[in-house]
């Protein structure tokens, strides 16, 4: 009963739109109807500007962080992992805005930095290079994401952090399909481009 109790918290703290409520607050704008009608923090850099994208990657960093923490103090590494995938699966498909959510990247490394710090370093190294030299914060997050479980499994993390790991990634992944379509056929939009 505790243990659901601690998954739903984490999926609802992982609903919470930060990225189209900071929007809305600060930037004016509905960034569902705007750029690429993303919930997440890249379609508020594009249609809000710097630091209303830096507020609302911060928004959605720390609740990964939170769920990650409610989740382990109460649980342990098990139920770490199942909240931290509950929360990761509220910001795709938040409860608040009928299901259609972010693609999950800035909550995902809210949860790994508070989980696996190291592996967050490896990650953001990756996914920063890679958006340094291509522009495309979209293959950033998907080579990150990519090679997220790998490591994991060469560090021998705790086993509930591998699932964690390979679902997440897999996640994200599916969750950026279309920016897949889009890379292929040369149609993504880079990080300079506004919406």
């Amino acid at each position: 009963m505790k243990e659901t109790a601690i998954i739903i918290l984490c999926y609802l703290i992982g609903s919470i739109p930060f990225s189209y409520l900071f929007g809305r607050v600060f930037g004016k704008v509905d960034i569902r109807a705007r750029g690429s009608g993303n919930i997440g923090a890249t379609n508020v850099l594009r249609t809000s500007g710097v630091p209303v994208a830096l507020i609302a990657l911060s928004g959605d960093l720390f609740k990964g962080i939170l769920a990650a923490w409610i989740s382990f103090k109460l649980g342990g590494t098990t139920l770490a992992a199942v909240g931290s995938l509950a929360a990761i699966t509220g910001h795709c498909y938040p409860a608040f805005l009928r299901f259609r959510g972010g693609k999950g990247v800035a909550t995902a490394a809210g949860i790994i930095l508070f989980l696996m710090p190291d592996m967050f370093l490896v990650l953001l190294g990756v996914f920063v290079a890679s958006v340094a030299i291509t522009r495309y914060v979209s293959l950033g997050s998907l080579l990150a994401a990519a090679i997220f479980p790998l490591i994991v499994l060469i560090c021998m993390k705790p086993w509930p952090y591998i699932a964690l790991s390979f679902l997440m990634a897999a996640l994200v992944i599916y969750r950026h399909k279309d920016n897949l379509k889009r890379l292929r056929q040369g149609q993504e939009s880079k990080i300079n481009e506004k919406a």
